[in-house]
Protein backbone atom coordinates (compact mmCIF):
# COMPACT_ATOMS: atom_id res chain seq x y z
CA UNK A 1 0.00 0.00 0.00
CA UNK A 2 1.64 2.98 -1.00
CA UNK A 3 0.62 6.24 0.98
CA UNK A 4 3.59 7.90 2.01
CA UNK A 5 2.15 11.16 0.97
CA UNK A 6 -1.31 10.88 1.68
CA UNK A 7 -1.34 10.23 5.23
CA UNK A 8 -0.97 12.96 6.31
CA UNK A 9 -3.69 14.57 4.16
CA UNK A 10 -5.61 11.81 5.58
CA UNK A 11 -4.97 12.86 8.92
CA UNK A 12 -5.93 16.15 8.47
CA UNK A 13 -9.25 14.99 7.16
CA UNK A 14 -9.66 13.10 9.69
CA UNK A 15 -9.84 15.30 12.01
CA UNK A 16 -13.35 16.49 11.01
CA UNK A 17 -14.61 13.34 12.88
CA UNK A 18 -11.59 11.89 15.42
CA UNK A 19 -10.44 15.22 16.56
CA UNK A 20 -11.95 14.27 20.06
CA UNK A 21 -10.01 11.05 20.61
CA UNK A 22 -7.13 12.67 19.13
CA UNK A 23 -7.42 15.46 21.71
CA UNK A 24 -7.83 12.78 24.74
CA UNK A 25 -4.96 11.21 23.27
CA UNK A 26 -2.83 14.56 23.24
CA UNK A 27 -3.82 15.22 26.64
CA UNK A 28 -1.96 11.79 27.67
CA UNK A 29 1.14 12.19 26.04
CA UNK A 30 4.44 13.68 26.92
CA UNK A 31 4.81 15.88 23.81
CA UNK A 32 8.02 15.26 21.96
CA UNK A 33 9.53 18.92 21.29
CA UNK A 34 7.41 20.22 18.53
CA UNK A 35 9.20 22.14 15.63
CA UNK A 36 9.44 26.06 15.30
CA UNK A 37 6.19 27.38 14.05
CA UNK A 38 7.39 29.14 10.37
CA UNK A 39 3.86 29.44 9.17
CA UNK A 40 2.60 32.61 7.36
CA UNK A 41 0.45 34.38 9.44
CA UNK A 42 -1.39 36.60 6.52
CA UNK A 43 -2.61 33.76 4.53
CA UNK A 44 -4.40 33.83 0.92
CA UNK A 45 -5.44 30.29 -0.07
CA UNK A 46 -7.24 29.56 -3.00
CA UNK A 47 -10.78 30.21 -3.66
CA UNK A 48 -12.91 30.03 -6.73
CA UNK A 49 -16.56 30.07 -7.61
CA UNK A 50 -19.48 29.43 -9.94
CA UNK A 51 -21.90 31.27 -11.13
CA UNK A 52 -25.23 31.81 -13.74
CA UNK A 53 -27.74 34.56 -13.71
CA UNK A 54 -29.49 33.22 -10.02
CA UNK A 55 -26.95 31.08 -8.37
CA UNK A 56 -23.31 31.56 -7.19
CA UNK A 57 -21.67 28.67 -5.48
CA UNK A 58 -17.97 28.93 -3.90
CA UNK A 59 -15.10 26.92 -3.67
CA UNK A 60 -12.55 27.34 -0.49
CA UNK A 61 -9.81 24.11 -0.14
CA UNK A 62 -9.46 23.92 3.56
CA UNK A 63 -7.03 23.04 6.41
CA UNK A 64 -8.73 20.94 9.21
CA UNK A 65 -5.86 21.62 11.95
CA UNK A 66 -4.07 24.72 12.10
CA UNK A 67 -1.98 26.73 14.23
CA UNK A 68 -2.98 29.93 16.28
CA UNK A 69 -2.32 33.15 14.78
CA UNK A 70 -2.98 32.21 11.30
CA UNK A 71 -5.28 35.31 9.54
CA UNK A 72 -7.03 33.31 6.81
CA UNK A 73 -10.66 34.70 6.66
CA UNK A 74 -10.29 38.32 5.18
CA UNK A 75 -10.71 39.70 1.87
CA UNK A 76 -12.41 38.19 -0.50
CA UNK A 77 -12.90 34.68 1.33
CA UNK A 78 -14.65 36.86 4.04
CA UNK A 79 -17.06 38.81 1.71
CA UNK A 80 -18.20 35.50 0.20
CA UNK A 81 -18.60 33.50 3.71
CA UNK A 82 -20.49 36.42 4.37
CA UNK A 83 -22.63 37.13 1.38
CA UNK A 84 -23.60 33.71 1.12
CA UNK A 85 -26.90 32.05 2.31
CA UNK A 86 -25.24 28.70 3.47
CA UNK A 87 -22.17 26.84 4.48
CA UNK A 88 -22.03 23.61 3.19
CA UNK A 89 -19.06 21.27 4.55
CA UNK A 90 -17.82 17.61 4.54
CA UNK A 91 -19.49 17.04 7.29
CA UNK A 92 -22.17 19.01 9.43
CA UNK A 93 -21.74 20.35 12.74
CA UNK A 94 -21.73 17.31 14.85
CA UNK A 95 -21.57 17.10 19.02
CA UNK A 96 -19.12 15.34 20.72
CA UNK A 97 -21.68 12.82 21.36
CA UNK A 98 -22.88 12.23 17.92
CA UNK A 99 -18.82 11.44 17.11
CA UNK A 100 -18.25 9.03 19.91
CA UNK A 101 -21.52 7.11 18.89
CA UNK A 102 -20.10 6.58 15.39
CA UNK A 103 -16.99 5.72 16.21
CA UNK A 104 -18.19 3.10 18.69
CA UNK A 105 -20.45 1.58 16.08
CA UNK A 106 -17.26 1.02 13.65
CA UNK A 107 -14.35 1.83 14.87
CA UNK A 108 -13.83 -1.10 17.72
CA UNK A 109 -12.49 -4.14 17.60
CA UNK A 110 -14.96 -7.44 18.23
CA UNK A 111 -15.20 -8.47 22.25
CA UNK A 112 -12.11 -10.29 23.06
CA UNK A 113 -9.95 -9.52 20.13
CA UNK A 114 -7.29 -6.61 20.35
CA UNK A 115 -5.44 -4.37 17.96
CA UNK A 116 -1.95 -5.47 19.26
CA UNK A 117 -2.70 -9.29 19.26
CA UNK A 118 -3.64 -9.06 15.56
CA UNK A 119 -0.04 -7.73 15.13
CA UNK A 120 3.36 -9.79 13.90
CA UNK A 121 6.07 -9.58 16.11
CA UNK A 122 7.77 -7.22 14.04
CA UNK A 123 4.62 -4.88 13.73
CA UNK A 124 4.20 -5.01 17.39
CA UNK A 125 7.95 -4.42 17.84
CA UNK A 126 7.61 -1.13 15.45
CA UNK A 127 4.49 0.24 16.77
CA UNK A 128 4.94 0.35 20.44
CA UNK A 129 8.41 2.21 19.91
CA UNK A 130 6.05 4.54 17.65
CA UNK A 131 3.25 5.14 20.44
CA UNK A 132 6.13 5.24 23.15
CA UNK A 133 7.95 8.41 21.50
CA UNK A 134 4.72 9.92 20.71
CA UNK A 135 4.29 9.95 24.80
CA UNK A 136 1.42 7.34 24.66
CA UNK A 137 0.68 3.91 26.13
CA UNK A 138 1.49 1.24 23.84
CA UNK A 139 -2.08 -0.55 24.37
CA UNK A 140 -4.15 2.34 24.72
CA UNK A 141 -5.93 2.07 21.45
CA UNK A 142 -6.03 -1.82 21.54
CA UNK A 143 -9.75 -1.75 21.36
CA UNK A 144 -10.01 -0.02 18.16
CA UNK A 145 -9.82 -1.15 14.59
CA UNK A 146 -6.44 -0.93 12.89
CA UNK A 147 -8.06 1.67 10.58
CA UNK A 148 -8.62 4.40 13.69
CA UNK A 149 -5.21 4.14 14.71
CA UNK A 150 -3.62 4.92 10.97
CA UNK A 151 -5.83 8.14 11.27
CA UNK A 152 -5.44 8.76 14.50
CA UNK A 153 -1.52 8.78 15.09
CA UNK A 154 -0.75 11.37 12.69
CA UNK A 155 -3.24 13.89 13.75
CA UNK A 156 -1.73 13.18 17.78
CA UNK A 157 1.44 14.35 16.17
CA UNK A 158 0.20 17.51 14.69
CA UNK A 159 -1.22 18.32 17.54
CA UNK A 160 1.50 18.11 19.53
CA UNK A 161 3.39 20.63 17.27
CA UNK A 162 0.30 23.15 17.37
CA UNK A 163 -2.14 22.29 14.58
CA UNK A 164 -5.37 22.12 16.31
CA UNK A 165 -8.82 21.60 15.25
CA UNK A 166 -9.99 24.18 16.99
CA UNK A 167 -8.26 26.56 14.63
CA UNK A 168 -8.87 24.88 11.90
CA UNK A 169 -10.86 25.88 8.63
CA UNK A 170 -13.86 24.40 9.18
CA UNK A 171 -14.15 25.23 12.86
CA UNK A 172 -14.04 28.77 11.98
CA UNK A 173 -16.36 29.14 9.67
CA UNK A 174 -19.00 26.89 11.89
CA UNK A 175 -18.35 29.62 14.77
CA UNK A 176 -18.85 32.62 12.34
CA UNK A 177 -21.86 30.44 10.72
CA UNK A 178 -24.01 30.62 13.89
CA UNK A 179 -22.88 34.09 14.68
CA UNK A 180 -24.19 35.60 11.50
CA UNK A 181 -27.47 32.93 11.81
CA UNK A 182 -26.53 31.03 8.36
CA UNK A 183 -27.64 27.45 7.94
CA UNK A 184 -25.13 25.08 7.77
CA UNK A 185 -25.32 21.06 6.74
CA UNK A 186 -22.97 18.53 5.38
CA UNK A 187 -22.52 16.99 2.02
CA UNK A 188 -21.83 13.72 3.86
CA UNK A 189 -22.87 11.85 6.88
CA UNK A 190 -19.91 10.63 9.93
CA UNK A 191 -21.50 7.09 8.87
CA UNK A 192 -20.76 7.48 5.16
CA UNK A 193 -17.12 8.89 6.07
CA UNK A 194 -16.54 6.60 8.79
CA UNK A 195 -17.62 3.72 6.39
CA UNK A 196 -15.04 4.54 3.48
CA UNK A 197 -12.53 2.90 5.98
CA UNK A 198 -14.24 0.65 7.77
CA UNK A 199 -14.91 -0.96 4.52
CA UNK A 200 -11.40 -2.24 4.29
CA UNK A 201 -10.49 -5.65 5.24
CA UNK A 202 -8.68 -6.38 8.61
CA UNK A 203 -5.18 -6.62 6.25
CA UNK A 204 -5.44 -3.72 4.17
CA UNK A 205 -6.20 -1.61 7.37
CA UNK A 206 -3.16 -3.64 9.11
CA UNK A 207 -1.44 -2.42 6.10
CA UNK A 208 -2.31 1.09 6.14
CA UNK A 209 -1.66 1.23 9.96
CA UNK A 210 1.78 -0.11 9.32
CA UNK A 211 2.49 2.48 6.48
CA UNK A 212 1.25 5.09 8.77
CA UNK A 213 4.03 3.99 11.36
CA UNK A 214 6.99 3.79 9.39
CA UNK A 215 6.02 7.38 7.45
CA UNK A 216 5.01 9.18 10.58
CA UNK A 217 8.92 10.60 11.39
CA UNK A 218 8.00 12.91 7.88
CA UNK A 219 4.92 14.17 9.29
CA UNK A 220 6.45 17.22 11.11
CA UNK A 221 8.11 18.31 7.60
CA UNK A 222 5.17 17.58 5.26
CA UNK A 223 2.30 19.64 7.30
CA UNK A 224 4.81 23.11 7.27
CA UNK A 225 4.90 22.19 3.61
CA UNK A 226 1.30 21.78 3.35
CA UNK A 227 0.13 24.46 5.30
CA UNK A 228 2.62 27.30 3.56
CA UNK A 229 1.53 25.67 -0.08
CA UNK A 230 -2.04 26.39 1.24
CA UNK A 231 -1.62 29.73 2.57
CA UNK A 232 0.35 30.86 -0.57
CA UNK A 233 -3.32 29.88 -2.47
CA UNK A 234 -0.92 27.33 -4.65
CA UNK A 235 -3.55 24.51 -5.77
CA UNK A 236 -0.79 23.05 -7.94
CA UNK A 237 1.66 22.61 -5.04
CA UNK A 238 -0.71 20.95 -2.39
CA UNK A 239 -2.65 19.11 -5.22
CA UNK A 240 1.34 17.53 -5.57
CA UNK A 241 1.65 16.79 -1.84
CA UNK A 242 -1.92 16.04 -0.78
CA UNK A 243 -2.76 13.39 -3.33
CA UNK A 244 0.20 12.39 -4.89
CA UNK A 245 1.49 8.44 -4.23
CA UNK A 246 -1.86 7.34 -3.23
CA UNK A 247 -3.20 3.88 -3.36
CA UNK A 248 -5.02 3.62 -6.12
CA UNK A 249 -7.89 2.02 -4.05
CA UNK A 250 -8.04 4.32 -1.15
CA UNK A 251 -8.09 7.61 -3.80
CA UNK A 252 -10.68 6.40 -5.52
CA UNK A 253 -13.26 5.81 -2.43
CA UNK A 254 -11.01 8.86 -0.08
CA UNK A 255 -11.18 11.57 -2.94
CA UNK A 256 -12.10 10.69 -6.74
CA UNK A 257 -15.42 8.97 -5.96
CA UNK A 258 -16.58 11.85 -3.58
CA UNK A 259 -15.31 14.69 -5.77
CA UNK A 260 -17.87 13.23 -8.50
CA UNK A 261 -20.37 13.43 -6.08
CA UNK A 262 -19.86 16.78 -4.58
CA UNK A 263 -19.93 18.10 -8.36
CA UNK A 264 -23.08 16.43 -8.83
CA UNK A 265 -24.70 18.17 -6.24
CA UNK A 266 -23.32 21.54 -7.35
CA UNK A 267 -24.47 20.85 -10.43
CA UNK A 268 -28.35 20.57 -9.18
CA UNK A 269 -28.06 23.32 -6.61
CA UNK A 270 -26.90 25.52 -9.09
CA UNK A 271 -30.64 25.37 -10.53
CA UNK A 272 -31.71 26.84 -7.33
CA UNK A 273 -31.29 30.35 -6.78
CA UNK A 274 -28.99 31.55 -3.98
CA UNK A 275 -25.48 32.11 -2.65
CA UNK A 276 -23.74 29.02 -1.49
CA UNK A 277 -19.64 28.72 0.33
CA UNK A 278 -18.89 25.06 0.16
CA UNK A 279 -15.49 24.55 2.24
CA UNK A 280 -14.14 21.29 1.64
CA UNK A 281 -10.38 19.54 2.37
CA UNK A 282 -8.21 21.54 -0.24
CA UNK A 283 -7.13 18.61 -1.80
CA UNK A 284 -10.40 17.65 -3.44
CA UNK A 285 -9.93 21.50 -5.49
CA UNK A 286 -6.89 20.80 -6.67
CA UNK A 287 -5.33 18.47 -9.55
CA UNK A 288 -6.65 16.14 -12.22
CA UNK A 289 -10.31 14.73 -10.98
CA UNK A 290 -10.98 17.49 -8.56
CA UNK A 291 -14.33 19.25 -7.95
CA UNK A 292 -13.59 21.87 -10.67
CA UNK A 293 -12.64 19.44 -13.27
CA UNK A 294 -15.95 16.78 -12.39
CA UNK A 295 -17.68 20.13 -12.63
CA UNK A 296 -15.99 20.65 -16.36
CA UNK A 297 -17.89 17.45 -17.45
CA UNK A 298 -21.51 18.51 -16.69
CA UNK A 299 -20.59 22.29 -18.72
CA UNK A 300 -19.18 24.40 -15.61
CA UNK A 301 -17.00 26.34 -15.30
CA UNK A 302 -15.16 27.70 -12.28
CA UNK A 303 -13.21 31.02 -12.04
CA UNK A 304 -10.47 31.79 -9.76
CA UNK A 305 -11.48 34.60 -6.89
CA UNK A 306 -8.73 34.33 -4.83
Amino acid sequence: MTIRRSIFALAVSAAAFLAPAALAAKDQAAAPQALPTATPTNARPALWKIADHDTTIYLFGTIHVLPQGIDWYQGPIRHAFEHSDLLMTELPDLSTGEVAAAMLKQGLLPKGETLRSLMSEEQRGKYDATLTKLGLQPAMFDHNRPWVVALLLPLVRVQQLGFDPQHGVEANLSRRAKELNRTHQGLETIDAQLGIFAALNQQEQMDYLMAVVDALPQVDGQIQAMVGSWSKGDAKGLAALLNADEDPALGEALIYNRNRNWAKWISARMKQPGTVFIAVGAGHLAGKGSVQDELSHSGYRASRVQ
